[in-house]
């Protein structure tokens, strides 16, 4: 039996993928980062955020769906977005 995820496409629908998602996410803060983001992983230990949690493809995917990167773990990112710049292109 193959295992499949559930991800969330730049339509704000999720769907089944056979592939994991790369990035993860909270629903109700619009927020995307990376899987082992400390300041996630937090909040995560401390019992929150794992009900709004949802995961992407890719960071493109994230962005299309109306989430920006996290200021943390994707810093980069981050100020490309603040700068209004998209996100996820180098």
């Amino acid at each position: 039996m193959t295992r499949t995820y559930r991800l969330l496409g730049a339509d704000r629908r999720f769907y089944d993928s056979a592939s994991k998602g790369t990035l993860g996410g909270n629903r109700r803060l619009r927020i995307y980062g990376r899987l082992d983001c400390p300041n996630a992983l937090r909040w995560i230990a401390k019992g929150h955020y794992v009900e709004n949690r949802v995961f992407f493809a890719d960071a493109e995917t994230a962005v299309a769906a109306g989430y920006r990167p996290c200021a943390i773990c994707l810093r980069a990112d981050w100020l490309r977005f603040k700068a209004g710049e998209t996100p996820g292109r180098a």
